[in-house]
């Protein structure tokens, strides 16, 4: 169920806390100054380097990690899950008050062991259904990001409520769960669809149509560059609701050729990959890959941006940049 208005919502157990954001990406940035407009005392932890430089130029005066950690009440965790822990154990547990709370983003670190909060400590989880360039967007539009939200004791919620208001999430709606499932639904989400399922299915389909003489572009125009079109259509009104919002011809060729493209062998993929980040194979994997240098990863990123099918996009987004508005 997701919560809507916050009339139930304290922020005055947000309002005087110190909190201290570790780490100036992505979410971290959104966190900090979103944070700082709702009128919460806010710092930054850093290390020299871009995330640095950047809340200084936001106008912040950032502190060490471990400084940061020593002077709050809350430690927002807005580090990558790869390095999070030994950052934690190394600069942050020794210094922080063993009465505060640890805020994390994503339940990875908590999940798999990475950080394990002393006793005391009350443990949030607030992960914005967004990346943080929208976090902040919409705050400053006066809207919201719909967040997942838990705490470890579960008695801890409100805080997570509050903290939530503190960076709009409240505004668009909250939804209580756990850590763990948290986290095994977004691992999943991700490679099942979002980043991994999506962008192959993308793929095969341009280089199904392009190995049978489609000219390239076309192929992508149709197989990739849509995909914006009817992901909004989605989101903004269901699955059924696209059905409603295309043709009938390709209604009818959805229903007769999707099960088969995405039938019982995928299915088994999915379970597979399911049960591999519940068993914690993943974790164990990706954490190991990080440990050595990401050498996979970056020949993948690299394979990626050299394949033809990156050329074409190119291609055809500098001639159109923009293709489709949002949907009504």
């Amino acid at each position: 169920m997701i919560e809507r208005g916050e009339d139930r919502i304290d922020p005055a157990l947000v309002l005087g806390r110190r909190i201290a954001v570790m780490g100036y990406g992505n979410q971290g940035r959104a966190h900090s100054l979103n944070l700082r407009d709702q009128g919460v005392d806010v710092r930054v932890g850093a290390r020299a380097g871009a995330g640095w430089d950047k809340a200084e130029s936001d106008g912040f005066r950032p502190l060490g990690i471990s400084e940061a950690a020593q002077w709050a009440d809350w430690v927002v965790l807005a580090l990558p899950d790869e390095s999070v822990g030994e950052v934690y154990r190394r600069e942050i547990a020794p210094f922080h008050s063993s009465s505060g709370a640890l805020v994390f983003l994503h339940g990875f670190a908590l999940v798999y062991g990475q950080v394990v909060p002393p006793e005391g400590v009350a443990a949030l989880l607030v992960s914005p259904c967004g990346p943080g360039t929208a976090v902040r967007t919409e705050f400053e539009a006066s809207r919201g990001v719909t967040a997942l939200i838990a705490a470890e004791p579960v008695s801890a919620l409100d805080s997570a409520r509050a903290y939530s208001w503190a960076v709009g999430c409240s505004r668009a709606g909250l939804v209580a769960t756990t850590f763990r499932e948290e986290t095994e639904c977004d691992l999943f989400g991700e490679q099942a669809v979002l980043c991994g399922g999506l962008a192959e299915l993308a793929r095969a389909a341009w280089e199904t149509l392009v190995e049978q003489g489609i000219r390239p572009e076309v192929a992508y125009l149709e197989c990739v560059q849509q995909v914006r079109l009817l992901a909004d259509l989605i989101a903004f009104h269901g699955i059924a609701g696209m059905f409603e919002r295309i043709s009938d011809t390709a209604e009818w060729g959805a229903y007769q050729t999707g099960p088969r493209v995405v039938g019982s062998e995928s299915r088994a993929a999915m379970k597979e990959a399911l049960a591999r980040i519940k068993s914690g194979e993943f974790a164990r994997e990706w954490l190991a890959e990080a440990g050595a240098g990401k050498p996979r990863l970056l020949a993948n990123r690299a394979a990626l941006a050299a394949a033809p099918i990156e050329a074409t996009g190119a291609s055809v987004r500098d001639s159109a940049p923009t293709p489709y508005p949002p949907p009504p």
